[in-house]
C-alpha cells in the first residue's frame, strides 16, 4: 500500500470568500466548485485544499483546527514577500535552529499556515 497524497478539506460557513481568498491572495486555481454542495476543490502547483461548507450532521460554530497546514516551497522569502502585506501575519520570515526558513499567516477563516523551505 502506498500513500501519495493529502488533501484537507477546510470547513467554513463563508465558502465564497474562502476561494477569493485561497485565488487571489493566495494563487491557487479553483478546479471544481460545486456550489449545491458547498464544496469546492483547489490547487497550487502540488499542494491540494479542499474547502466546504459543514456537513449538517457537524456540530460547527466556527473554523477551528489544532495544528497547521504547513506548505513547503522552494523560496520562502519569495513566498513571503508576496503575501507580508495581504495577510494577517502569525510570524514573520525567520530562520530557525531546525532547519527551516519560515513563516506563518492566518487565511480569512482564522486557520494557520505555515510556509517553509529547508536552509
Amino acid at each position: 500500500m502506498t500513500l501519495k497524497s493529502l488533501a484537507p478539506t477546510l470547513y467554513t460557513k463563508q465558502v465564497k470568500e474562502t476561494v477569493k481568498f485561497y485565488t487571489t491572495v493566495l494563487g491557487f486555481t479553483c478546479n471544481n466548485f460545486m456550489d449545491d454542495w458547498g464544496w469546492v476543490s483547489m490547487s497550487r502547483d502540488e499542494v491540494e485544499i479542499m474547502i466546504a461548507y459543514p456537513n449538517s450532521h457537524l456540530t460547527f460554530e466556527k473554523p477551528c483546527f489544532t495544528g497547521s497546514f504547513y506548505i513547503q516551497t522552494d523560496n520562502a522569502d519569495s513566498v513571503f514577500d508576496q503575501l507580508k502585506d495581504k495577510v494577517k501575519i502569525c510570524y514573520p520570515i525567520e530562520t530557525f535552529d531546525y532547519g527551516m526558513r519560515e513563516f506563518a499567516i492566518y487565511d480569512n477563516n482564522g486557520y494557520l499556515i505555515q510556509f517553509g523551505n529547508p536552509v
